[in-house]
Parts: C-alpha cells; sequence; structure tokens
C-alpha cells in the first residue's frame, strides 16, 4: 500500500550517484507519461497509479499500477507488460518474473520505456 513517504527525501539516499541521477529521471518520466504523482510504497519502491488485485482464493489487495525501485544493482521496473516488440527496441535490459532490470538509463531507449509505462498504467490503473 502506498504511504505518505517523500518520495524526493527516499531518492536522495539513493548512495550510487548515477543510481540517483537515473531514479530521479525515471520518476520524471513516469509522472509524465502516466500524470499520477509518485507515490512510496513499502518503503522502496516508488509507484505510479494504484492496481487492484483478486485471487481466485479470495485474497486481494493493491500495487502501484506501475512501480520501479533503485537497487544496487539495477533499476528495477515492475508491471510492465510483456510485449516483445516494444521489449526488443527498448535497449540493454533483463528480464525476471515479472521485472525488468536496467542497469544504466542511457543504455535504453526512453520513448520506447515511455510506451511501456504507458501501455501498463493504461491496462492496470484502477484510481
Amino acid at each position: 500500500m502506498a504511504d505518505d513517504s517523500d518520495v524526493t527525501a527516499f531518492l536522495a539516499t539513493v548512495p550510487d550517484a548515477q543510481r540517483r541521477a537515473d531514479a530521479e529521471r525515471l520518476c520524471e518520466l513516469a509522472a509524465e507519461v502516466t500524470g499520477a504523482p509518485p507515490a512510496l510504497w513499502s518503503g522502496s519502491i516508488i509507484g505510479f497509479g494504484s492496481h487492484h488485485y483478486r485471487y481466485e482464493s479470495g485474497r486481494e489487495g493493491d500495487t502501484p499500477a506501475i512501480g520501479f525501485s533503485p537497487r544496487k544493482a539495477a533499476l528495477v521496473l515492475y508491471y510492465l507488460p510483456d510485449d516483445e516488440s516494444l521489449r526488443a527496441r527498448l535497449g540493454s535490459h533483463t528480464t525476471g518474473k515479472g521485472c525488468v532490470y536496467v542497469k544504466r538509463l542511457a543504455d535504453v531507449d526512453e520513448e520506447v520505456l515511455g510506451e511501456l509505462i504507458r501501455a501498463a498504467f493504461q491496462t492496470r490503473n484502477v484510481t
């Protein structure tokens, strides 16, 4: 769930200067593309919008519609669509279960990244 923590203050705590600058730019890009303000989720994920989920088991909750975290090894982007045609044009990245990892923002095409963010937001945002 989103909390009231200050995203700017969180970003200021990222120790690596390049990762911090990339995270600040990614935060700007996501806000521009989605039109939603950033919010801190779970203490370390910067999210935009909200997505409510419900499993067949009855378990339900909320996640950001899209989100990212400036981890030590890479920027980790959550909830981007599994669109191979867009990802093929993205640039240098790796993927994991539901995540896209980007070591440096300069290594990816920001326009394509914006398209991925827009697609996820339009699909997942419920606010």
